[in-house]
């Protein structure tokens, strides 16, 4: 056999070598195109319901990593400590993840941004420097998640507090979530928009409380009408929330009322606004229950790292890794 017949040979054996070792990278953009992490990581997508969509169900494959990075952007301001966001993409991530256990067809609908409309809402590079962002801190906790006695977690979160985080047991009357409790977060006095001022006429209130007011009452006091001696807070809840309170002969949660009227937080108190008006202060945003964004922003700006903020906000609950097997992906 010539010198050049066996160069020949040993040239094509190193071709069909190296096409051997390519080949399942090929495969793989192939069949899931340029969306293929350089670190072979499995790429999942899933089932997300978007108004938008072109699509006749409304149902659109979205990659799983882009979906939870876009959620985030929506819950986070985009200047928040790193440590923040992990805290908050864990919280979201076993969001998804209890929610999909419980439904039948697996199909999400929590809202998110695009990485387009990160570039509309804050430029083009601010947008997709907080795309990076967001989509390291769902990286870099991997699949971690909160569980508790084997299941998922219930991961509530709030953007402030009143200064105390609420009970679960108190709110829902339950001791399914005992994790869920009492958290003290004075820092949340300085929180933006930490109090507001709001007036409402009392026939503004008569109307929008309307669907839970005694209905014999309505209708006397469609004639005469609510005063300021009509409305009394009645009890609080151990963080400062209203709990219950009486708006004339109707007794209410502060929840019903904050929902009703579209208020920021049911921890508030009332004044006397003028004539035919009620005050209304409010203090802290959201529900209260759970996580307090801006108290985790701060514990990140003190060095606390995302599992600290977890295990003081939901202690008794367990980070893991190892998450059960979902039907999800």
């Amino acid at each position: 056999m010539s010198r050049y017949t066996i160069e020949q040979k040993l040239k094509s054996f190193a071709a069909f070598l190296i096409i051997l070792i390519l080949f399942p990278y090929i495969i793989s953009v192939f069949v899931n195109g340029a969306d293929v992490r350089k670190n072979d990581d499995d790429i999942f997508y899933v089932q997300v319901k978007v108004p938008d969509t072109k699509e006749a169900d409304g149902v659109m494959e979205i990659n799983w990593t882009d979906y939870l990075a876009g959620i985030l952007a929506l819950e986070m301001p985009s200047d928040y400590e790193p440590e923040a966001m992990k805290a908050q993409a864990v919280l979201i991530r076993t969001q998804l993840y209890r929610s999909a256990e419980n439904s039948e067809n697996k199909i999400l609908s929590e809202d998110f941004l695009t990485r387009e409309q990160m570039q509309e809402k804050w430029g083009a590079d601010r947008g997709s420097a907080y795309y990076e962002k967001c989509v390291r801190a769902v990286e870099e906790t991997d699949d971690t998640v909160l569980m508790y006695n084997g299941a998922y977690a219930w991961t509530p979160f709030h953007q402030s507090s009143s200064g105390m985080t609420r009970s679960a047991a108190e709110v829902m009357g339950s001791e399914e979530f005992p994790y869920v409790a009492v958290r003290e977060c004075p820092l949340d006095k300085e929180a933006e928009d930490e109090i507001q001022v709001f007036h409402f006429s009392y026939e503004e209130i008569q109307t929008l409380c309307r669907d839970f007011l005694v209905a014999a009452e309505d209708n006397e006091k469609a004639e005469a009408g609510y005063t300021y001696a009509d409305f009394e807070i009645t009890a609080y809840d151990s963080a400062g929330y209203v709990s219950r309170l009486r708006i004339g002969n109707t007794v209410c949660t502060g929840d019903q009322f904050r929902d009703a009227l579209s208020l920021p937080s049911s921890a508030f108190s009332f004044s006397e606004a003028g004539e035919g008006e009620l005050q209304i202060t409010t203090t802290g945003k959201g529900h209260g229950l759970g996580m307090s964004i801006w108290t985790a922003e701060q514990m990140a700006k003190e060095g606390k790292t995302y599992d600290e903020i977890l295990v003081f906000f939901f202690e008794g609950t367990e980070l893991k890794n190892d998450i059960q097997e979902t039907s999800l992906f």
